[in-house]
């Protein structure tokens, strides 16, 4: 389908400072707002005739901020995250109008393939990242991209959008801190409209100046008028070229208008009577008009008027005659297609010395090694974490990194477990490959949007690749009690669009950082804190480490099959070889090592010789990550068990402190023996 020719009066979308206030420069600018305003209500009017689904939330008002900030953006390296309210942004970043509506009628013609709501899409390619509705989040992804944009020595700026309620979420405040610290130049909009959904601002705030909150992280903040869009663009202008030339985030708050109330469905009857007109009386774009028509272009202005108004109803006839969309292919785009596997110089070692093996390394050395070769081989990577400078990490497992490779590329980061996360996120968007470390499995909960909603959907709803590797230290048996020995692989990968691997070995730990790495969605590293020093192994250069995403056998037998992964792996070898010898039953025993995707193959034709199934993990048993294993393994040759699966697991209760109390909770050797033996009964 071909959409309608775009009006040549919008063949621009820029402007720079010296153009400002020039008569062309304000003509521009009301076009482009003028194609906003028209294309809202129409969209508005559609959702009413029902051909829109779900909901519209209109930038009616809005456009004398987001019009002028996008025309004085460079589109060709910049970064910006819209907010729901911020079509005309879109519109002059990137794409025809057609594309624009498409994604409102959720048909063929959708940039995200209608999966995505409405206004939620972006255009990733031209780093306009696609916003969730948990807006806070995405203020660290625009740092992440702005951030990698800089280190490839672009000289990019940032655009961050987010309303006066969201301003109150922690994300905010993480965001402004972190772009401060990193001195990363974002230009953080707050559009404060006077209401959060129905929440005025006397009852969010005590002090209604929002902007001087940039007072705390050490960056410039002022408020600005968004009526007249004249001096918008110029005070706009001189910010945008500050923050481009200094580096240094800042913070504006916009004080802008909400003409339509929240949504489509808010009838704004918790207004104070006379509110919403005295609101509807300070529309800048009507005003804006009647200024340059004063000063001699109305017939400009009606033919741009005109324009506008045939375009948009031509664009619209054209998009509803495209086809309903094919949910084809949905499955297969969870996630992005498999990477053809990095040039790895053939070592463990450095690049000088080269060597082939390195003996009696335990598994957090294994990891170092492996972060140490990403780092020299791989100029696109960055460690990132909470304390892993020059304190090496919780575990030490960063250690000496950032004295030989530089705080640029080993970034200890401010405690801030979802913003860091974000500017992962944005960092893994554009051109880099980030890893990073959270101290404990535990701390991942407080990014848990940023990674389940955001991360693993990427590439789904906009088609965008998003490498980044997050590296848990994991499970119990170290008495750390409740908030330091989670096992969260069945929370993290009930989400779709996560993989995941466990290693149990200094060698599988190797391959899968490398695997991990070089994959094109995100992957969790679920370590286990308890293997970092249990016992050293030889680690080699392995040309096949990417059998790490396979099940390992490590026992072979004949009366049933077990399937485990992490540290319940040696605990399970020892048990296999105990029954072996005190009651002769011998056992499949397979590593599972990818927790997701799982590959099941080898394990499926095990079950089918054995007829038994046998499944340990850490984590506890109700709603475990064995359930899974048993429906999986199960459901195609259930007639053919000779015994039911028994699953092997913690108990149901918060992770306790005591040794004693943390042994009753947790699966051992001697448990398991016990549970099998008596399985066999």
């Amino acid at each position: 389908m071909t959409f309608p020719s775009t009006p040549g009066l919008f063949a621009s979308r820029d402007l720079r400072l010296p153009e400002l206030g020039q008569p062309e420069s304000l003509l521009r600018t009301y076009a482009w707002m003028q194609l906003a305003r028209t294309a809202d209500n129409r969209i508005l009017d559609l959702f009413r005739q029902g051909l829109i689904k779900g909901t519209v939330t209109g930038g009616q008002g809005n456009e004398s901020l987001i019009v002028p900030l996008a025309l004085l953006a460079d589109k060709a390296l910049d970064v910006v995250s819209f907010s729901h309210r911020g079509l005309g942004g879109h519109l002059v970043w990137s794409g025809h109008l057609g594309e624009h509506l498409c994604q409102y009628f959720a048909n063929s013609g959708s940039p995200t393939k209608a999966r995505e709501g409405n206004i939620h899409h972006g255009d990733p390619a031209n780093r306009s990242l696609p916003m969730i509705s948990h807006l806070g989040i995405m203020l660290s992804n625009v740092i992440g991209g702005t951030d990698s944009q800089r280190r490839l020595g672009r000289p990019a700026v940032g655009f961050a959008f987010f309303g006066d309620g969201s301003s109150s979420t922690g994300d905010i405040h993480e965001s402004l801190n972190l772009a401060a610290v990193l001195s990363v130049p974002v230009v953080f909009v707050i559009e404060n409209n006077q209401y959060a959904y129905s929440t005025p601002i006397s009852e969010q705030f005590i002090s209604p100046n929002l902007f001087e909150r940039a007072k705390g992280y050490g960056i410039e903040g002022f408020a600005m008028d968004c009526r007249d869009p004249a001096q918008v663009l110029q005070t706009l202008g001189a910010a945008i070229d500050r923050a481009r030339s200094t580096g240094r985030p800042l913070l504006i708050e916009a004080h802008t208008f909400r003409l339509r109330g929240h949504a489509a469905y808010d009838t704004c009857d918790y207004m104070k009577p006379g509110e919403a007109e005295a609101i509807l009386a300070q529309d800048p774009l009507p005003k804006f008009r009647e200024k340059l028509a004063a000063a001699g272009h109305g017939a400009r202005l009606d033919a741009i008027d005109a324009e506008v108004a045939a375009f948009v109803e031509a664009t619209i006839k054209a998009s509803l005659t495209l086809p309903p969309v094919d949910p084809a292919g949905m499955m297969e785009e969870v996630f992005a297609p498999g990477a053809p596997a990095l040039p790895w110089v053939p070592s463990v070692g450095s690049i000088k010395n080269r060597e082939s093996k390195i003996e009696n390394l335990t598994m957090a050395q294994a990891l170092t090694l492996g972060l140490r070769k990403i780092l020299t081989e791989r100029p696109e990577s960055i460690v990132l974490g909470q304390d892993i400078g020059a304190y090496g990490g919780a575990f030490k497992v960063t250690e000496g990194l950032v004295e030989e490779f530089g705080r640029p590329r080993v970034l200890s980061t401010p405690l801030c477990e979802s913003a860091s996360t974000g500017y992962a996120i944005g960092l893994a968007t554009n051109a880099h490959r980030p890893i990073e470390e959270f101290q404990f499995a535990d701390f991942s909960t407080d990014a848990t949007t940023q990674i389940v909603l955001n991360a693993a959907t990427y590439h789904f709803r906009a088609g965008q690749k998003c490498p980044v590797v997050f590296r848990f230290p994991c499970g119990g048996g170290l008495t750390f009690g409740s908030f330091h020995s989670q096992e969260l692989e069945s929370a993290f990968l009930s989400f779709p669009g996560l993989k995941a691997l466990y290693p149990s070995n200094p060698q599988d730990a190797f391959n899968a950082l490398l695997a991990a790495y070089e994959d094109d969605n995100p992957v969790i590293l679920f370590e286990h804190k308890a293997l970092y020093r249990r016992g050293k192994q030889p680690v080699q250069w392995d040309a096949n480490y990417r059998s790490i995403w396979e099940p390992a056998q490590l026992r072979s037998g004949d009366h049933a099959t077990i399937v485990t992964y992490g540290e319940m792996t040696l605990l399970a070898a020892e048990a296999c070889d105990y029954l072996a010898g005190e009651y002769e039953q011998t056992f499949d025993l397979f590593d599972l090592r990818a927790l997701a995707p799982l590959k099941l193959d080898a394990i499926k034709a095990s079950l089918a010789r054995t007829g038994r199934l046998v499944v340990i993990h850490e984590g506890r048993r109700t709603h475990g990550f064995g359930a899974e294993l048993v429906a999986r393994l199960t459901e195609e040759h259930f007639s053919a068990l000779k015994a039911a699966p028994l699953r092997i697991a913690a108990l149901d209760m918060p992770v306790p402190f005591a040794p004693e109390l943390e042994a009753a909770y947790r699966p051992s050797k001697d448990k398991i023996v016990d549970a099998i033996a008596a399985w066999l009964g």
